[in-house]
C-alpha cells in the first residue's frame, strides 16, 4: 500500500505559478499511475491530469491543457503539477491519487489535499 503526500499549495494572484508535489511512501511511485484531482467548495472533485507509471502517457481536463503539466521523478518517488497562469477558477483543493491502471476516474490510493488559492 502507497501512503500521498501533497505539498505546495498556497495563495497566488491570477497569472502566477505553483507546483504541487505528491510524495509516496510506503511503496515506491512507479508501481502506479499518478493522477491529480481538485475539489471547488459547493462542487464535486473533478479529474485534472493522470500520468502513466513511464510518464510516457500524460491526459489533462480541457481547462487546463496548455497551462498545466504533470510529470514524476521515480527516482524521488514524487509527482508533481505544474500549474501556470492560474485562474481564480483554478481555486480548489487539490488532491493527488495512485493506482496501478492508467485512468482518469478511478484511483485506489489518495493524498489529504492541499489548498490551492488564487485571488483575482
Amino acid at each position: 500500500q502507497v501512503q500521498l503526500v501533497e505539498s505546495g499549495g498556497g495563495l497566488v494572484q491570477a497569472g502566477g505559478s505553483l507546483r504541487l508535489s505528491c510524495a509516496a511512501s510506503g511503496r515506491t511511485i512507479d508501481n502506479y499511475a499518478v493522477g491529480w484531482f481538485r475539489q471547488a467548495p459547493g462542487k464535486e472533485r473533478e479529474f485534472v491530469a493522470t500520468i502513466s507509471r513511464s510518464g510516457s502517457y500524460k491526459s489533462y481536463i480541457d481547462s487546463v491543457k496548455g497551462r498545466f503539466a504533470v510529470s514524476r521523478d521515480n527516482t524521488k518517488n514524487t509527482a508533481y503539477l505544474q500549474m501556470n497562469s492560474l485562474k481564480p477558477e483554478d481555486t480548489a483543493v487539490y488532491y493527488c491519487a495512485a493506482d496501478s491502471i492508467f485512468s482518469t476516474r478511478q484511483y485506489q490510493f489518495w493524498g489529504q489535499g492541499t489548498q490551492v488559492t488564487v485571488s483575482s
